[in-house]
């Protein structure tokens, strides 16, 4: 768990951890150069249970979320590994029905599903442990364009999946769509499962509401993402006409960074490729406008 400045929130976190029906586990708290008292704040909870470990990030990591997170890899010592964020609330079955589904479909990872909430604390649900789906490299082009979600905090990976890939510590965000997208594409194998073993706080100072409200560190790190990703994707042959289609149209939300520019040198593409794609990128927001309106005239 990376944390920075969030004194109000991590102890309302830090009690649900506490409370998982498994106990073997330990919390490891990465703190990014805070200046809160957040520490203080934790002192009883640190001082009685010793599965929480408080650590500072050192230099040699970046700040920010990836750095928090690799040094947390380098120092955790279990086999199974989850990241959480300082401000949400975890599903007290959220570790066993993780653990059951890794050992029983022996599969490197188990994503679950999260459920947003803003100030009224979710009630947890109990439900059979369902399985949506099963996911591979074949599904890459469902990861990537985030049809299936693969957040953050909603995975359960084998740590071994991070011994040879880890978050790019130059991003300040969607760090975790860039790294999942290459766990994916090194074709570990998962479970989606349907239970809803997270609850995710939403407030206007986390990341992505940072993100949507325009914040030129967070967009330019979404664009240099994007820009990874399909190099990523291009090395090992994985990037379908569908993807890129998905990437040019995510192109026209970047324009203040040419990021559509940048996307066709990086792909080295036919001049009759990049006629297409220009063509496409350009007339997308007519097609999208004209698309709008025939659904308004549908409901009409």
């Amino acid at each position: 768990m990376a944390t920075y400045n969030r004194a109000h929130f991590i102890l309302e976190t830090l009690e649900t951890i506490q409370n998982q029906s498994i106990v073997n586990w330990e919390c490891l708290i990465i703190d990014d150069g805070g200046t809160d008292d957040t520490e203080e704040v934790l002192a009883s909870i640190l001082k009685h249970d010793l599965r929480f470990q408080f650590l500072h990030r050192p230099d040699s990591y970046q700040k920010g979320l990836p750095g928090c997170r690799n040094y947390g890899l380098d120092v955790a010592k279990g086999a199974y590994v989850v990241f959480f964020d300082d401000d949400d609330i975890v599903h007290p079955e959220n570790l066993r029905i993780g653990l059951e589904v890794l050992e029983t479909n022996n599969v490197d990872f188990c994503h679950y599903q999260k459920l947003a909430f803003e100030t009224e604390r979710p009630l947890n649900v109990n439900n059979p442990i369902t399985i949506q789906q099963y996911l591979t490299k074949a599904d890459i082009d469902k990861v990537v364009s985030q049809k299936i979600g693969l957040a953050s905090c909603t995975v359960l990976w084998k740590k071994s999946c991070f011994n040879r890939v880890r978050f790019n510590e130059n991003l300040l965000y969607a760090e975790e769509w860039e790294c999942y997208s290459k766990l994916i594409s090194e074709n570990f194998k998962g479970v989606v499962i349907s239970n809803v073993l997270y609850y995710n706080r939403k407030h206007a100072n986390s990341n992505t509401g940072e993100f949507y409200r325009d914040n030129p560190i967070r967009r330019a790190s979404k664009k240099e993402a994007i820009l990874l990703v399909i190099k990523n994707l291009k090395d090992k042959q994985l990037l379908s006409s569908s993807l890129l289609r998905y990437f040019v149209t995510l192109a026209t939300d970047f324009r203040e960074y040419n990021l559509f520019a940048q996307i066709i040198a990086l792909l080295e593409l036919s001049i009759f490729e990049k006629i297409k794609w220009q063509f496409f990128y350009s007339t997308f927001p007519l097609r999208l406008s004209v698309y709008k309106l025939k659904k308004t005239f549908r409901k009409i």
